[in-house]
């Protein structure tokens, strides 16, 4: 399986973004799959989870500002970045659980 992420950017804060994870491969699947972030000097960190047949689940920090949705179609997931603060700034990976897969990561940077 591989993983290409896309959608980051520089953003004001309280701004948003939409980030992508297209998943390719022998076998796609929406199962199982994962958001993380690592921000400079600092370890990767969880920021949400996806499976396709369930409920999508936040990290403490982005509940209520992240929602993480997928397009079987597409063969791709997405994470809505809204009410962006400056501490959201980190470089994104998407994580398949299944193969231990990670992407290439995309860099997010909130600042005015």
């Amino acid at each position: 399986v591989q993983l290409m992420e896309s959608g980051g950017g520089l953003v004001q804060p309280g701004g948003s973004l939409r980030l992508s994870c297209a998943v390719s491969g022998s076998q796609p699947s929406l199962n199982y799959l994962a958001w993380y972030r690592q921000a400079p000097g600092k370890q990767r960190e969880w920021v949400a989870g996806f499976t396709i047949a369930g409920a999508p689940t936040y990290a403490d920090s982005v509940l209520g500002r992240f929602t993480a949705s997928g397009d079987n179609a597409e063969n791709t997931i997405y994470l809505q970045m809204n009410s962006l603060k400056p501490e959201d700034t980190a470089v994104y990976y998407c994580k398949d659980f299944l193969t231990s897969s990670w992407g290439q990561g995309t860099q997010v940077t909130v600042s005015s």
